[in-house]
């Protein structure tokens, strides 16, 4: 099995987030042992993003690395987990709200493909970029 990093390389749906993360200088700790949970916007998520966005976060590695940790949650957290629960608290430090009574949502996001196993974690597949406040 591949770690979470080596299944986004692998995957041609996370080209963005990939950059992202190499940008960011978050390689390293999603290679790490972790466990980690892993929501992943994929291209078509971060293309739904206001014009510009990406590449303002570009130019500012400190936002870009506060977005890219809220995606992401100590642990593995399967979707059975998930539905447990209303919220988790993210690796930045913010709760992200979990809706599995219709579809599985998490935020403003819905989970497109869940429970990819990787070596250090999981990867939860989301439609849209999850932002906080």
């Amino acid at each position: 099995m591949a770690d979470i990093v080596d299944i986004a390389v692998s995957n041609d749906d996370f080209n963005t987030l990939v950059a992202a993360v190499q940008a960011a200088n978050l390689v390293d700790v999603l290679k790490s042992k972790g466990p980690f949970t892993v929501f992943a916007p994929t291209d078509e998520a971060f293309a739904k993003l206001p014009e510009g966005t990406i590449t303002t976060l570009l130019q500012n590695i400190p936002q870009l690395a506060r977005i890219l940790t809220y995606h992401v949650v100590s642990g593995k957290l399967m979707k059975a987990d998930l539905e447990k629960v209303d919220s988790v608290i993210s690796v930045e430090g913010s709760p992200i709200s979990i809706d599995c009574s219709d579809a599985f949502e998490v935020k403003n996001a819905t989970v497109v493909a869940a429970d990819i196993e990787a070596d250090n974690g999981v990867i939860h597949v989301i439609d849209n970029v999850i932002l906080m406040g």
